[in-house]
């Protein structure tokens, strides 16, 4: 099947790099190489040219999203003689572990916030509803960290509810990668944003079937938009077993931080564990967990070997 005729019938719209780029060539780059920098994950080549051709364009999008559904909540609103607040436009990013997600996340924070429609961009990661590392291990999940069951998914969707439902504020857990753990006491408090982008490795996960047979909320029902940041299975973990090395040169070098042990490792050794992480953990995660989910997102962005973006995809309205 051609993509003339997948784009027919089929659900997406696919565009090349460059004929995205095309889509919006007049929106202004608002990042400088400075700010690009402390965006980008360790390992992360994102560039000022990515930027400017896929997530600028991206985010011209978005904007008009937002707007529409400005649009569509103020005509319900009336026609239920409504006076209520707009409530907040929720974006969800997914992908695997060293796809690039979380830079995918942060730039698409940083970009959104400088449109004077929404300078309020919140960003939050699912990070801090995992399940502390004592529950993990009174459950036996302590080696499925990142798998969905390691999450407290019942109080991840709460706080989603609660401001997509308008609340003025609303408080998230904080997690440490230094500790590997979430921080006791410490809590990231949400005010009532214009845009809240929610990242992690399994929002798009559909609704749990309960025992009764009859199915729940997803964490997805809450979202506005989605993006899901997506490569070859072998790239994936080739960015993930690069990373690793080069955080024991860097993070992993603090004493307080969990990972310290692998920087006492001999190259070889520490290269012999993060392969038996990947093909253990986030590999098995990945196939099982991550990628059934890819086909509801709003967007998908495909990375190439390079790590740079080759081509989207968005889904049909």
């Amino acid at each position: 099947m051609s993509q003339a005729e997948a784009e027919a019938t089929g659900p997406y719209v696919q565009r090349s790099r460059a004929d995205w780029a095309e889509m919006a060539p007049r929106v202004p780059m608002t990042l400088d190489e400075p700010v690009l920098k402390q965006l980008r994950g360790t390992g992360d080549p994102t560039n000022l040219a990515e930027v400017a051709e896929v997530y600028l364009p991206l985010t011209r999008l978005l904007s008009m999203y937002v707007h529409h559904t400005g649009e569509l909540f103020r005509s319900t609103n009336n026609f239920l003689r409504m006076t209520t607040r707009r409530t907040p436009f929720v974006i969800g990013v997914a992908g695997s572990v060293a796809v690039g997600k979380s830079t995918t996340a942060r730039i698409l924070q940083a970009l959104l916030s400088r449109w004077p429609e929404h300078p309020r961009v919140e960003l939050i990661t699912t990070d801090g509803f995992l399940w502390p590392n004592a529950e993990l291990e009174r459950r036996n999940i302590l080696h499925r960290k990142g798998f969905p069951e390691s999450y407290d998914r019942r109080s991840l969707q709460r706080f989603v509810m609660d401001v997509k439902s308008g609340l003025d504020e609303v408080s998230a857990p904080v997690y440490s990668h230094m500790v590997y753990d979430i921080v006791p006491g410490e809590r990231v408090v949400v005010q009532r944003p214009d845009i809240l982008i929610v990242e992690g490795l399994n929002v798009l996960q559909p609704a749990r079937i309960r025992s009764d047979g009859t199915t729940g909320l997803a964490l997805s029902d809450f979202f506005d938009f989605s993006v899901y940041v997506d490569a070859a299975d072998s790239d994936i973990r080739r960015w993930y077993l690069k990373r690793f090395m080069r955080l024991r040169e860097t993070a992993f070098r603090d004493p307080r931080s969990y990972f310290w042990k692998y920087v006492e490792m001999t190259d070889r050794e520490a290269l012999h564990r993060s392969e038996e992480i990947w093909d253990t953990i986030n590999g098995p995660n990945l196939a099982m967990n991550i990628r059934p989910t890819r086909g509801r997102a709003t967007a998908i962005l495909r990375k190439g070997e390079n790590h740079e973006v080759k081509w989207v995809r968005i889904r049909k309205i």
